[in-house]
């Protein structure tokens, strides 16, 4: 599609309205809330109704996809003119940011590092923790544009190929778990430690929208057939890599809820009560992490092997994780010392049991 003045507005207003309706919804829909204090004493409140959200806002879209209201092919059919539009908003979101800081008055480090990482730790709007939120536009728009990838497709062929529809369960599903689960996410490390600055700001609203969807963009004109025997390797692959990171993540958050929890059907075993040595933690440090990265490996494999550009994706979260395991690993040996060095003993593979 060329880019026109009008096809901008369009786009600037699509992105806008869309932040907007879902910052408005996150403020007036009923939810759990959770409270978790911090090391200063302060206590930050977190409203859970991401899930319906969620749900709502699908329900929403697919009325209107199915009564004619609207196409969602013009996700498509914009994808450019939206991804600028979204820069904009990205760079205009981390500026007022930067500029509106409650830490103005403190000694500077800098303002390529304050501008980059964020100076606070929380903002808060409408009682809306904005870092927590940012999560909601990010992957609600990525799960808008995978099935935008699908109206596409059967608009102009009549019908979906077997790939597209395993890219649509096994991205539908992903999303739909995050915000299930939206409740451990308060405790992850972006949450609890990042600075809400451009890194997260422009990875929320553009990266993980614009760029974790490239598999199902190849999937549209696609011309190679899935066999159902490779398509049922990729469902065995997705779902073992499902088990592994969301039953890592999930034993965590219910052992930080509560030391006596059981895991895998046993009390959960510890060192000095603080760190998890039962279950996926006292294989490896980081099999969460494993775990997404086969989840995603399944995504990009439905595109099988036509074109090399759906594997940046894949390349790009092993960077990413590899590099987040990293810094994890710093971090840990920096809060919890001679204990760490222990956990290492006892858990001593990163990522890949026997392995690494």
């Amino acid at each position: 599609m060329v880019l026109t003045g009008t096809s901008m507005l369009l786009a600037m207003g699509t992105v806008l309205g869309f932040v907007i309706v879902l910052l408005v919804g996150s403020v007036l829909l009923p939810g759990r809330k959770i409270e978790l204090a911090e090391d200063q004493g302060d206590t930050r409140v977190f409203k859970l109704n991401g899930l319906t959200l969620f749900l709502i806002t699908v329900l929403v879209v697919g009325m209107g996809q199915v009564l004619g209201w609207f196409s969602l092919a013009f996700l498509y059919n914009h994808f450019f003119a939206l991804l600028i539009a979204a820069n904009v908003f990205a760079f205009a979101l981390a500026g007022w940011l930067y500029l509106g800081s409650a830490t103005v008055g403190e000694a500077p480090k800098g303002f390529l590092r304050e501008f980059f990482l964020g100076r606070d730790l929380n903002p808060v709007w409408f009682g809306i923790d904005l870092k927590f939120f940012s999560y909601r536009p990010s992957l609600i728009a990525l799960a808008l544009f995978n099935i935008s990838f699908a109206v596409v497709q059967f608009e102009t062929y009549g019908e979906l190929t077997f790939a597209m529809v395993l890219y649509q369960i096994f991205t539908f599903v992903y999303v739909f778990n995050y915000f299930q689960f939206e409740y451990g996410m308060v405790h992850t490390w972006d949450i609890v430690s990042e600075r809400f600055g451009w890194m997260l700001v422009w990875g929320n609203i553009v990266l993980v929208p614009f760029f974790y969807c490239i598999a199902g963009w190849s999937l549209v004109h696609a011309e190679g057939t899935l066999s159902p025997i490779f398509g049922g390797a990729l469902v065995l692959l997705f779902l073992f890599g499902f088990w592994l990171f969301r039953g890592a993540n999930e034993q965590k958050h219910r052992f930080k809820q509560d030391k006596k929890t059981k895991i895998w059907g046993r009390p959960a075993e510890t060192l000095d009560g603080r760190l998890l040595v039962s279950g996926f933690w006292g294989i490896g440090r980081h099999l969460n992490y494993t775990g997404e990265i086969c989840v995603y490996f399944a995504f990009v494999l439905t595109t099988g092997f036509e074109s090399w550009i759906p594997f940046l994706l894949l390349a790009w979260l092993v960077g990413l994780l590899l590099h987040r395991s990293w810094r994890d690993e710093r971090r840990c040996r920096a809060k919890y010392g001679e204990l760490w060095d222990r956990y290492v003993e006892r858990a001593r593979f990163s990522m890949i049991p026997f392995v690494h």
